[in-house]
């Protein structure tokens, strides 16, 4: 995918993660934003070749949600 489809592609994503964060920790929108913004999952979804734009917003806030609680990520196998 070029780099301006991915980029437009996360203008979609990105959002819809965030709004999942808001709803499952009750937190404002800012917040939610410099704390998804500062996740691995962010960093790894930001990077082109780790194809993790395929996964739905539900996917990417559960390897959040993973990520906040326990410090790891399990990705589903075929994310690689």
């Amino acid at each position: 995918m070029p780099d301006k489809r991915h980029s437009a592609l996360l203008t979609v994503i990105v959002p819809m993660v965030i709004g999942e964060i808001v709803r499952a920790y009750g937190i404002d929108e800012k917040t939610a934003t410099e704390r998804f913004y500062s996740s691995r999952v962010y960093e790894e979804l930001s990077d082109e070749g780790r194809k993790l734009w395929h996964y739905s917003p539900k996917v990417l806030f559960s390897l959040y949600d993973e990520e906040t609680r326990t410090g790891s990520i399990t990705y589903p196998e075929e994310a690689f």
